[in-house]
């Protein structure tokens, strides 16, 4: 199906952000996330575990935005290999797993999303913003990388499954780094 490139990113609206990563251990960034009261599911904690999950010893920074999939060109949605080649064409980047707990501890004011019971299984929650990042592991039962959700006032750092067939509805929220716009490459 063609698209107009003009509702597309970088013709659409979109929100930029610059998070500063790095500089702390996985314990630290534990410990800093309990500071600020944020949650993790199991799915988040295995990601923490898992030694392929790296941190950078120096601090740089990183410029992120976040768009939704229909503001990558598809109205009907689509997998994450799509989504994730489709952002590249457009100058975007997936980001390091790390920028996850760093930027959910500098996006405080996050919307509230839905806590409803009613979520339909296999689609993102109301009001979460999933991170682009590259994939650890090919095992459907391995989370594939975080994302963030304010549910009755708490925050989350959260880690989803989703197999390569999952589609990602057009309004589903994603953030990617822009190109060239670190202090480490």
């Amino acid at each position: 199906m063609p698209f107009d490139n003009n509702e597309i990113y970088p013709y659409c609206p979109f929100i930029t952000r610059s998070v500063e990563v790095g500089g702390l251990t996985k314990s630290q960034l534990i410990q800093k996330l309990q500071q600020y009261s944020i949650l993790m599911n199991e799915y988040g904690e295995k990601l923490f575990t898992d030694d392929k999950f790296t941190t950078s010893d120096k601090k740089y920074s990183l410029k992120t935005v976040e768009l939704t999939v229909g503001d990558l060109g598809f109205p009907d949605g689509a997998d994450t290999e799509q989504i994730f080649k489709r952002a590249e064409e457009l100058g975007l980047k997936l980001c390091p797993l790390e920028l996850g707990p760093h930027l959910r501890m500098e996006y405080l004011d996050q919307t509230e999303g839905s806590s409803s019971n009613s979520l339909q299984k296999q689609q993102a929650p109301s009001g979460s913003i999933t991170i682009a990042s590259e994939i650890l592991s090919e095992d459907d039962n391995f989370p594939k990388g975080f994302y963030l959700r304010r549910i009755n006032g708490v925050l989350w750092l959260r880690g989803y499954c989703a197999d390569h067939l999952h589609v990602w509805n057009p309004n589903d929220h994603f953030i990617f780094c822009q190109k060239n716009t670190t202090g480490k490459e």
